[in-house]
């Protein structure tokens, strides 16, 4: 069963002027998301019933815990762009097992949560290559997508995202193909990946302002 997006990461350094210049791209503004105890804060915007954006970024009032350096290469990011996206795993350790039969081990199985600014407790699972903990890019430069599964209590946030756009299209590129292509099919991903001169993620969307093109 091909596994379908969940999210799509869109990093930036600065969370306030990514959300701005994506209100203004799109014509929806961003919904606050919450701040992660990794040192980021979000937005989120839906793309459709089961997926959305995440706008993510260093939270300026959270200090850095050990040092450790901050999910999606964000210590070192000067633009913002796509960096990365997670697939909705209905069975994590089914779908991850099956992953590493064919080929492709997506890493370990991590918990994650964040508190929404109404107070809401979200939780999930998701599975992180042990190499991507510690630097950026991981296996696939971020062009292969973790895996997720949320909560049985937290309500997907696609639901409580705002509304109005729409994921038509989303495009892959690298400039080795053939070494990414095997992983996506071992995820049951069927998306083909095009050749290009960097890894880069374009995600065509439909928006109240016509169609834009997130890269």
């Amino acid at each position: 069963m091909a596994l379908s997006p969940d999210h799509l990461v869109y990093a930036a350094p600065d969370l306030k002027v990514a959300v701005e210049d994506l209100a203004g791209r799109f014509g929806v503004r961003p919904s606050a998301g919450g701040r992660h105890p990794n040192g980021t804060h979000n937005a989120l915007l839906a793309l459709s019933d089961s997926c959305y954006l995440e706008i993510i970024a260093p939270d300026p009032d959270q200090s850095q815990q050990g040092g450790r350096p901050l999910a999606f290469g964000l210590d070192w990011l000067k633009i913002p762009r796509l960096v990365t996206w997670a697939v909705l795993a209905p069975s994590l350790e089914e779908v991850a097992s099956a992953s590493q039969a064919a080929g492709y081990d997506p890493g370990v199985v991590v918990e994650g949560g964040r508190v929404r600014p109404d107070g809401a407790e979200l939780r999930w699972r998701s599975t992180k290559r042990p190499e991507a903990q510690e630097e950026w890019p991981p296996p696939g430069d971020g062009i292969v997508p973790f895996l997720i599964e949320w909560g049985e209590e937290t309500p997907h946030p696609s639901a409580t995202s705002a509304q109005g756009v729409r994921l038509l299209e989303l495009s892959l590129f690298h400039p080795r193909p053939a070494e990414v292509q095997p992983m996506l099919s071992a995820l049951h991903i069927d998306i083909l990946v095009t050749a290009g001169a960097a890894p880069e993620m374009r995600a065509r969307l439909e928006t109240p302002l016509g169609i834009v093109t997130l890269e």
